[in-house]
């Protein structure tokens, strides 16, 4: 399963910079990997890990802006179709129970 963070964030202020700079951070060190700018995706093992990830990244939300967390299954997520731009991501990305490098 994915959870993706949709987020968009305030950045007016210092005090808003800093706490958005601090909700990114989080994210990175929590083992999400950015989708897109604003946009985060992390792999968990089954549905309960992925609540316990989307647990733990309501508790460290910014308390401006949105953020929203969207919750699909593997292969869900690798039915997104690329429209425009190149992927950059070195993540091999299959259902494959084996993958050989």
């Amino acid at each position: 399963m994915r959870v993706i963070v949709f987020f968009d964030l305030p950045v007016e202020t210092s005090e808003e910079r800093r706490a958005y700079r601090a909700f990114r951070k989080f994210l990175l060190g929590e083992g999400f990997l950015m989708m897109q700018e604003s946009v985060y995706s992390k792999l968990t093992l089954n549905a309960t890990a992925a609540a316990a990830v989307m647990k733990t990244v309501k508790k460290n939300c910014p308390r401006k802006g949105l953020v929203q967390m969207l919750l699909v299954t593997e292969k869900q997520y690798n039915n997104i179709e690329l429209l425009v731009g190149e992927s950059e991501s070195e993540v091999i990305n299959t259902t494959d129970k084996l993958v050989v490098l």
